[in-house]
């Protein structure tokens, strides 16, 4: 949606405490944890094609990261140190965040990928609320399932949800950030839904599209 169109919207405000929630993979990071798993497995170019399947909405998610998942068994947990050690945060992404919270506002975020690497990077990032998927193990060792329900775009839609109402945030107050397909629904029900650098489906469903790798664009949109 173009730029001017925004002021046809009752759109947040960094005036009034509020919520911002985002992607990780492709968002809040450079890089798809996925693929760089796949990498270490050997299997990273048959990865990166469902990943991007996945992505631009021609195969549900769910059954797209359970057969990812499946590629990955029998890799060590070490890999995670690995991949931790390769990821970048997007340019902007931890300036966002701190003027986010000074301005009283709480931020999120909500991956596809996995916990094993989410909660490091929440924790570097200052991050008040995150949710992932988990990868199960034994023996120091990914078995290629997934522990417990795959979080997907309903999971992303009522986490949005349910943090605002935590905070006390009217929904009018909520940003929702995210480049692929499953962001979709949590990026029609924020005040404002920002697709970034995203697939097409993706920048249609949203009220606005960033297609420059900046976080600190969003603060722009915000700052009225």
């Amino acid at each position: 949606m173009p730029e001017e169109l925004l002021q046809d919207f009752d759109t947040p405000t960094l005036g009034r405490p509020g919520l911002l929630m985002m992607d990780v993979d492709s968002t809040l990071i450079d890089e798809e944890v996925i693929d760089q798993l796949g990498e270490a497995a050997g299997c990273g170019e048959q990865i990166a094609k469902v990943t991007e399947r996945a992505m631009r909405g021609e195969m549900e998610f769910c059954e797209a990261l359970r057969a990812r998942v499946a590629l990955l068994k029998g890799l060590p947990v070490s890999v995670f140190d690995t991949v931790h050690d390769s990821l970048h945060f997007t340019r902007g992404a931890i300036e966002l965040i701190e003027e986010l919270h000074a301005y009283g506002w709480k931020v999120g975020v909500v991956s596809g990928g996995f916990h094993e690497v989410v909660d490091r990077l929440a924790a570097e990032a200052k991050i008040d609320y995150w949710l992932a998927n988990r990868l199960e193990l034994a023996d120091g060792k990914l078995t290629g399932q997934v522990v417990g329900s795959i979080v997907c775009k309903t999971s992303k839609l009522h986490a949005l949800q349910a943090w605002a109402k935590r905070d006390g945030v009217d929904m009018a107050q909520t940003v929702a950030v995210g480049d692929g397909a499953n962001d979709i629904p949590m990026i029609q029900t924020a005040g404002l839904g920002i697709a970034f650098c995203a697939k097409p489906k993706t920048q249609l469903a949203a009220d606005y599209a960033l297609n420059e790798r900046d976080l600190t664009k969003v603060l722009d949109l915000l700052r009225r």
